[in-house]
Order: C-alpha cells, then sequence, then structure tokens
C-alpha cells in the first residue's frame, strides 16, 4: 500500500491546484482523477465557452467590417470547425496542467477516488484496485449539472451545458431554461451565430446577483440584439411536435408554448459526490454541499473539501484559492479562506463583471454611500475600438470615501475588474485610485474616471 501525506480526489482547479501546492509544500502528494484534467471549467465549462465566445467575438467583427472603412465578401462560418478550435485549445491546456502535475513530483492515479474512511483513499479502474494510505484528504469532486424535474426533459435535443459544448451543428432555433451566467453566455454565443434564441428564467430578472442597475442596463441589449427574454415565466414540460421540441411555459398572462429545434436547460449546477460516502464519514451536508470550516477542514480530522463540493461560490478561481489554503492546512501552515472579495465575470456581450456589494446590498445594510458611473462612449480607446456600450460603475462610503463594490459592462469588462478587487480588498478609496496615473489611451481610464467622479472631478464627463 502506497503512502502519502495528502492525497486529492478529483483533478480540476481547487483538485490540482491543492496538489500542486501541496508538494511545493514539500509534502508527498497523489492525485486521483478518472477523466480529463482541468475537471468542469476546463473541459466543459469556462476555457471551451471562452473560444467559443471570442470565435462569436471575431464573427460580429467581421460583419462590422465596413465601419472600420474594412470591406469583406463571401463571409461565413463553418461551426464544426468552430468546435475543433475550441476543442484543440482544451487540449493543449490539459496537457499544460498534465505537465505541471509530473514537474512538481505529484503522483497521478487515473481512476475513480473512493472515500470511505479517514486515511484512505481507493482507485478504482476497470482492471484493478489500490488502496493508498494517506495522513491527509482533499475532496474535490466538482460538480454536475443541475437537471430539474421538467416532464420531457429527457426527449433527445434536451442539452445540458455538457452537451453543447460537444456539438458541432448550430442550432437554428434554441431554447434557454435558466437566465443566470450559464444560460446568457450560451444565449450570447448563439445569437451572435444566427440561432434564433429564448431565454426563460423563472425569477423577476435574468442573472440575479448582478447589480440590479446594470441587468436594467444590458437586458435591453440583449433584446436588441434579437433574444427573447421572458422572466417571471415558469416551464411546466417539454414534448416533441414533430421535428421541434414544444416549451410549455407559464407567466401572469397564462400558458403558451415556444418552439425550437434545441432546449437547453442552463439552471446552474449541484456538488458531485462520487465515490465519497458521507454518511461512513460522518461528513455533515447542506443542500447537498459538504460542510467545512474556514480552513477548509471537514467534520473530520485529516479530510478537507474545496470547490464546488462543498458549495458556495461555485466558480474556477475560488476553487483554486480553496485548493491552495486545504493544501497550506496539510501542511501545517495556519491559512483561512477570506470570500469578501471575490470578482465575478460574466461572457456575454457585453460583458459584464463585478465586485464586492451590488447597491441593493448597501441598501439593505443600511450603508451610507455614493455612486460614481463613466460611460465607454467617453472614452477614447473604447470609441476607436466601436465598443461604446456600457459604463464602469463605482459605490463607495459616503463619508469615508471606501471603495464597497464596483460593476462594469462593457468592453474588457472581465479584465478591469481586478484593479477594483485589489481596491476593494485593501479598503482603498475613489481617490487612491484616481490619484493612481492610468496610461491612454485605454479602457482603465474609464475606472480611473469613475473614481474621479466619486468627489465630482470627472475630467471628461460634462
Amino acid at each position: 500500500m502506497d503512502r502519502y501525506n495528502v492525497v486529492v480526489v478529483g483533478g480540476g482547479p481547487g483538485g490540482y491546484v491543492a496538489a500542486i501546492k501541496a508538494a511545493q509544500l514539500g509534502l508527498k502528494v497523489a492525485l486521483v482523477e478518472k477523466e480529463a484534467l482541468g475537471g468542469t471549467c476546463l473541459n466543459w465549462g469556462c476555457i471551451p465557452t471562452k473560444a467559443l465566445v471570442k470565435s462569436a467575438e471575431v464573427w460580429r467583427e467581421m460583419q462590422r467590417a465596413a465601419e472600420y472603412g474594412l470591406s469583406a465578401a463571401g463571409l461565413s462560418f463553418d461551426y464544426a470547425r468552430v468546435m475543433e478550435r475550441k476543442n484543440a485549445v482544451v487540449t493543449t491546456l490539459v496537457k499544460g496542467i498534465e505537465q505541471l502535475v509530473k514537474s512538481n513530483k505529484v503522483t497521478l492515479y487515473r481512476g475513480s477516488g473512493e472515500i470511505v474512511e479517514a486515511g484512505k483513499v481507493t482507485v478504482r479502474t476497470s482492471e484493478k484496485l489500490e488502496v493508498l494510505a494517506t495522513d491527509n484528504i482533499i475532496i474535490a469532486t466538482g460538480s454536475s449539472p443541475a437537471h430539474p424535474p421538467i416532464p420531457g426533459s429527457d426527449l433527445p435535443g434536451v442539452m445540458t451545458s455538457d452537451d453543447a459544448l460537444a456539438q458541432t451543428k448550430l442550432p437554428e432555433r434554441v431554447i434557454i431554461i435558466g437566465g443566470g451566467i450559464i444560460g446568457l453566455e450560451f444565449a450570447s454565443i448563439y445569437n451572435s451565430f444566427g440561432s434564433k434564441v429564448s431565454v426563460v428564467e423563472m425569477l423577476p430578472t435574468i442573472l440575479p446577483p448582478v447589480d440590479e442597475e446594470m441587468v436594467r442596463r444590458v437586458g435591453p441589449l440583449f433584446k436588441r440584439a434579437g433574444m427573447e427574454i421572458l422572466t417571471k415565466t415558469a416551464v411546466k414540460g417539454i414534448a416533441r411536435e414533430g421535428s421541434e421540441l414544444a416549451v410549455t411555459v407559464e407567466d401572469a398572462n397564462g400558458p403558451k408554448v415556444l418552439l425550437g429545434e434545441q432546449v437547453l436547460i442552463a439552471t446552474g449546477r449541484r456538488p458531485a459526490l462520487t465515490g465519497v460516502d458521507w454518511q461512513a464519514l460522518g461528513l455533515k451536508l447542506e443542500r447537498g454541499a459538504i460542510v467545512v470550516n474556514d480552513k477548509l477542514e471537514t467534520g473530520i480530522p485529516g479530510i478537507y473539501a474545496v470547490g464546488d463540493a462543498i458549495g458556495g461560490i461555485m466558480l474556477a478561481h475560488v476553487a483554486s484559492a480553496e485548493g491552495v489554503v486545504a493544501a497550506e492546512n496539510c501542511a501545517g501552515v495556519q491559512s483561512t479562506i477570506d470570500y469578501r472579495v471575490v470578482p465575478s465575470c460574466i461572457f456575454t456581450y457585453p460583458e459584464l463583471a463585478g465586485v464586492g456589494m451590488t447597491e441593493q446590498e448597501v441598501k439593505t445594510a443600511t450603508i451610507p454611500y455614493k455612486v460614481s458611473k463613466f460611460p465607454f462612449s467617453a472614452n477614447g480607446k473604447a470609441l476607436a475600438m466601436g465598443e461604446t456600450l456600457g459604463t464602469v460603475k463605482l459605490i463607495a462610503h459616503a463619508t469615508s470615501g471606501v471603495l464597497l463594490g464596483a460593476h462594469i459592462m462593457g468592453p474588457g469588462a472581465t479584465d478591469l475588474v481586478h484593479e477594483l478587487a485589489l481596491a476593494v480588498k485593501q479598503g482603498l478609496s475613489g481617490e487612491d485610485i484616481a490619484h493612481t496615473i492610468h496610461a491612454h489611451p485605454t479602457l482603465s481610464e474609464a475606472v480611473m474616471e469613475a473614481a474621479e467622479g466619486l468627489s465630482g472631478k470627472a475630467i471628461h464627463l460634462a
């Protein structure tokens, strides 16, 4: 029986990062993964969708060539080749992670990890069973697409996000159930390539975690682009009607039927605890997720859990941060997780990003605050790019000026947000940002101008 200081079960962004960090701290580490390294994010989530987002962006730019003084004829796209490029990007990154694991001397076991008692992990393959003895276990088993009990959701043509990423044919008409991040990102991709898209959301608004003002701004842009957005609308069932799928929905005006070639169920993800006998181990669960403390430790000494398996903020960068903290605690380094400042990025068109408190959260907390906004239409780089839709919104404490939250809609939003994440984390004020010289011409100047606006001194805003 091989013995390790740490065995990590699951090779996603939480698991492989935990394994590498533990090895860097001098521990003997094993990593167990039954599929490709990189987990959901790399293979069925963040990376493949972003490859599609880029292809969609290029296609939109090609169609707008005349706006830039260019001419192009015979424009077309091959969706199968778009998917081939996506697959190539994923393959390259998976190989990169494999090399990182190898170079850090982490032992990789290809198989299903099973945990029934502390101190042991069984690796099951089609040929054999191996038992690994270990001082510590880090559970990083990830998540799977949530599948609500909708009648007819098992019909051919009804997809999860995983299925959608395996397609090589673009659907002409697609109905997306779920107006959250996953649903809207796919909606933007399909819409950019010319699919007719309907998004059905049972809540009063799409993108419920996002600052309400940003949602009010972006919703009309989605509709202007040709998407049908139905909120406060429940899905009652899916049926086959000839060559199409008929989705029965109901709102305050009663039921109606939406017809589409395919239906994408994008109602989020749920923790996947495959191979984890939580009852035998005595682990505590809440809403299907493993309960841990701020050190990512479960109630069982020597067993930690990270990533989607513990619920909470189910984002790849959060899982990686949790992986580092769990590994450090396995190595005897006292480390805790801090969720106060987590940037959120949504790769729709236009992009959305935010960090810290939303305006509705500040109001609910009865914190005195002030808001400053700066539009990209007044930013030189955005104008040169031909991407002027959107704004930077900063929320600061009314008296101290300390930045409480920041929200961006527009070009480069998902990159610009990190300067603001650092500012929120460090308790900086709008003046601290405004007095930092920002290069010209850059999109980041919109952040600086919004910061200047907190004191009423924006230069390029009448």
